[in-house]
């Protein structure tokens, strides 16, 4: 019997995004993190927050993340609410990637803030909207 609570539940699905992005298991985000449509809002690094496929979201970090020898994020300070099928989470996070071959740097690192909705679905709790607000970045912002 599974006696996790529906805080735990909607966490993991929050460290599931982290950490499959870190191992780029791109279908396990696919079928374990997204809805099939999200709200994306990572505006502060560029772009423009849009309703996009959860395929093309992978897609789009697949490409981005190419090249680099790690990657790795951190969450904490999670604030979550339940109300009912839905779950909102705000955490803070880093994300470190690192470049063996760069010479003017290995590393950038990416301090902010995520702001995450979930719903229950049949299949669990999944990620419908996701914001993305960046404080700052240090180190090697190309990698070079």
């Amino acid at each position: 019997m599974d006696q996790r609570s529906t805080r735990d539940l909607v966490l993991e699905v929050v460290h599931k995004l982290f950490i499959y992005t870190d191992n780029r298991q791109w279908g396990r985000l696919l079928s374990e993190v997204f809805c099939g449509e999200v709200a994306f809002d990572m505006s502060s690094v560029g772009g423009a927050a849009r309703r996009m496929p959860a395929k093309d979201i992978c897609h789009d970090w697949e490409r981005g993340f190419e090249g680099l020898d790690g990657i790795n994020h951190l969450s904490g300070n999670h604030l979550v609410s339940v109300n009912g099928p839905e779950a909102t989470v705000f955490c803070y996070a880093t994300a470190t990637h690192f470049r063996k071959s760069a010479t003017q740097g290995q590393t950038r690192s990416f301090v902010g803030t995520y702001d995450l909705h979930l719903v229950r679905t049949a299949v669990g709790w999944r990620i419908d909207a996701f914001t993305y607000q960046l404080k700052f970045m240090t180190g090697n912002a190309e990698l070079t």
